[in-house]
């Protein structure tokens, strides 16, 4: 999880401008359901009348409910509104002066509602105290109504807070709830009064709360396409820098560090892997940030409501984190299998392909299909297993919210009829509950993905932390090899794999010229390429040294040292492009003519010449449209194209027929006049005339000459020469 985090630091602005376009859509995304209760409450229950604050009013219904207010709330009356020429008031106060009105008139106006109806609150017709005695009386039957009889009312401060708590007394538990009624349906007949228009109220009231909706909605969409686009970039971006890194790192590696690690494991990091990171942290950006702010903004704002269903949020939350523990426990442990398995799959699948001939020669075909079912299987069953576990999430978190609905609707509806709750109030506790069941289920399921990405990250780190064996000083002495001769010594050189008990090259100690052929021969196994690869730095040397013109290729950078080497190994390797792009595979320097003429000395020529494109023929991946001796040659010839100062031949001449062999020698020797030539070679014939001949035996030097000399001096080379020469070559040497 922490890894996955690391990503982002490289992206930190854009995931800051994420979060901000998160809260912005969360606060949209809160504010809607209010609207839809405002507007089934208000809207359409209300008739778009908001409060018990008239817009306007009358001048005996403003003077009517002075008389039934303290000396502060008359104060405030005479602050919020003003008499206009026709006689009536209008309100010109600000937002939070209308809601101080709300709170202090809704008792005046429903005792004024009452006294137009012709009652009073006692049986005598008197509002009385709250210690019995009489604050004021009215007759109904006077001309006026009621406001006539109240405006001869002298009430004092007392006596309208004694009056107010007797009246509230009397209504009980649902006196808030029957005050905001009565008090909403005297402004409306209020408004009849006056003469206006109270469907043209209600058409407004709904317009305006509707294009707000509409507002919110756009500037929420608006933020949810701008977080997707930056989500995405980020995630793509990430993915780019990670695959960038990986396949740095895996290039800076060794061979001791790519047979830590498997071709087909290294395929899987950096492309699955890689995947798995980046889809997790697009979801993330999308959800993990937003799911909390819209939980928490959907439980404040579900407190606000009033419902006295608090409760019910409870519950759900216990059930869908049971929910999640009981997917934690059951599913991770297979999450984190898959990638195994993945890497498994690969692994089979690679070596059945590439070993698809051997396969048919040995008529394996049936245990290979066995096998790769084997793995095949093992990963389908973990996978349908977290499909089938994911599958049962979801239906089961559905039943929790439509279960949660029905108990909002069951309880919510006997508070609606005990007139404690309105139905927009419930509609709306309804969507933030859902708001907040959503949240927790956006949260279950990125935890569920979690994991996976979080072993796909260790993996990852695995190959980028992973330090190359090989690499360079600080202070390289590269400028001490200005004008190189190409002269290679290896001084006391031994070595041994990494893990290994004993050394694979002992105390090899030897010189190699320019213009000279240093062949090494031996039995299988006794190290001849092992010592070739220590001259690239493929490995480093455990005892002694390499020099080149008396540097100590370690004191160089490996650039500089490969740069004088030309290498042929001992699989020929191709790259898909053509044969001008292989053969120039040196160096962008490299011109036709030297690539032409590498190509004749390599003995290329004539097969290329065949093709109908020639030098632009196309050479499929590997090289598998060319024959083992063209795919040689060309390896062979690209080496010899950038013209290099030390030659390094590993057994390059295997797959070459006796005479291209003889006629390629040849060339290459006139080619390779002034440069050093080291052949690793398994046929005497090769290295027949080669200036150096160079015996191994079990990792030692067992012998050290001319082909003469060894023949005469050297039994394991005699033994090697038996095996391969005819008496008559073995006596009179071979003609080259």
């Amino acid at each position: 999880m922490l890894k996955i985090f690391k990503y982002l630091k490289e992206s930190k602005w854009s995931v800051l401008a994420i979060i901000v376009l998160l809260v912005i859509q969360a606060y949209c995304d809160l504010a809607l359901p209010q609207y839809t209760a405002d507007i089934v409450d208000v809207g359409i229950g209300q008739k778009g009348i908001e409060n018990a604050v008239p817009q306007r009013m009358r001048e005996e219904t403003y003077d009517a409910l002075r008389m039934l207010m303290t000396q502060e709330e008359r104060e405030l009356l005479s602050s919020a509104y003003e008499q206009v020429e026709d006689g009536t008031y209008t309100l010109c106060a600000g937002k939070e002066t209308i809601e101080k009105l709300n709170e202090s008139m809704g008792i005046p106006i429903l005792i004024l509602s009452m006294a137009e109806g012709g009652g009073g609150m006692s049986e005598s017709g008197t509002f009385q105290s709250a210690d019995g005695s009489e604050a004021g009386s009215f007759d109904s039957a006077k001309a006026g109504g009621g406001i006539a009889a109240i405006e001869g009312m002298q009430l004092s401060d007392s006596h309208v807070l004694a009056l107010r708590e007797q009246i509230l007394e009397k209504l009980g538990d649902s006196g808030e709830t029957l005050i905001t009624q009565r008090a909403l349906l005297f402004v409306q007949e209020e408004y009849e009064r006056l003469g206006m228009d109270l469907g043209k109220i209600q058409r407004n009231y709904l317009y305006a709360t509707g294009g707000m909706m509409l507002v919110y909605s756009v500037v929420m969409t608006a933020t949810a396409i701008l977080v997707g686009l930056l989500a995405a970039r980020i995630g793509a971006k990430l993915g780019l820098n990670l695959r960038e890194r990986v396949f740095t790192k895996v290039v800076s590696f060794s061979h001791a560090e790519m047979e830590q690690f498997s071709t087909a494991s290294l395929i899987t990091r950096s492309t699955n892997d890689i995947q798995q990171v980046q889809m997790v942290v697009v979801m993330m950006l999308r959800m993990v940030v937003y799911a909390p702010i819209i939980g928490i903004g959907g439980v404040v704002k579900v407190l606000r409501t009033r419902t006295g269903m608090g409760w019910v949020i409870v519950v759900a939350v216990a059930m869908i984190l049971a929910l999640v523990g009981i997917l934690m426990v059951v599913a991770m442990p297979k999450f984190k299998k898959m990638q195994t398995l993945v890497d498994r799959l690969n692994l089979v699948s690679r070596e059945i392909l590439t070993g698809v001939p051997v396969i048919r020669a040995f008529s394996r075909e049936k245990f290979e299909e066995e096998r790769f079912d084997r793995a095949n299987r093992d990963l389908m069953r973990t996978q349908l297993f977290t499909n089938r576990v994911m599958n049962i999430m979801m239906p089961v978190m559905m039943l929790i919210m439509n279960g949660i609905s029905i108990m909002i609707v069951w309880f919510g509806a006997k508070g609606i009829e005990l007139g404690n709750l309105m139905v927009g109030d419930m509609l709306a506790f309804i969507t933030y509950t859902m708001q907040i069941v959503m949240s927790f289920l956006m949260l279950t399921m990125i935890s569920v993905m979690l994991p996976r990405a979080g072993v796909a990250a260790g993996r990852i780190e695995e190959v980028i932390g992973t330090s190359a064996g090989i690499t360079d000083k600080e202070q390289v002495k590269d400028e001490k090899l200005k004008d190189v001769k190409g002269v290679v010594t290896f001084e006391n050189v031994s070595f041994r794999y990494p893990g290994a008990d004993e050394d694979a090259l002992q105390n090899l100690t030897f010189t190699a010229g320019p213009g000279e052929t240093t062949a090494i021969i031996g039995s299988t196994g006794c190290g001849k390429s092992t010592l070739l690869n220590l001259i690239p730095r493929f490995y480093d040397v455990t005892g002694g040294s390499i020099t080149i013109d008396g540097v100590d290729i370690r004191d160089l950078s490996q650039h500089k040292l490969r740069s004088l080497l030309g290498y042929v190994p001992q699989k020929a390797v191709l790259f898909s492009g053509d044969i001008s792009s292989n053969l120039k595979f040196g160096g962008d320097d490299i011109s036709d003519s030297r690539m032409m003429e590498a190509a004749e000395i390599a003995q290329a020529t004539e097969f290329i010449e065949e093709k109908q494109e020639k030098y632009h023929s196309e050479i499929a991946q590997g090289g598998t449209n060319v024959s083992g001796g063209q795919k040689q040659r060309l390896s062979i010839a690209r080496a010899i194209a950038k013209s290099p100062k030390v030659f390094l031949f590993d057994d390059s001449f295997s797959a070459l027929d006796y005479k291209t062999d003889v006629t390629l020698r040849r060339a290459l020797r006139k080619k390779t006049g002034d440069a050093t030539v080291i052949i690793v070679a398994q046929r005497i014939s090769t290295i027949l005339h080669a200036d150096r001949i160079i015996v191994l035996d079990e990792g030692k030097i067992a012998g050290m000459g001319t082909h003469e000399e060894l023949l005469r001096d050297c039994e394991a080379y005699r033994e090697i020469a038996r095996s391969q020469l005819s008496e008559a070559e073995l006596k009179g040497g071979a003609a080259v």
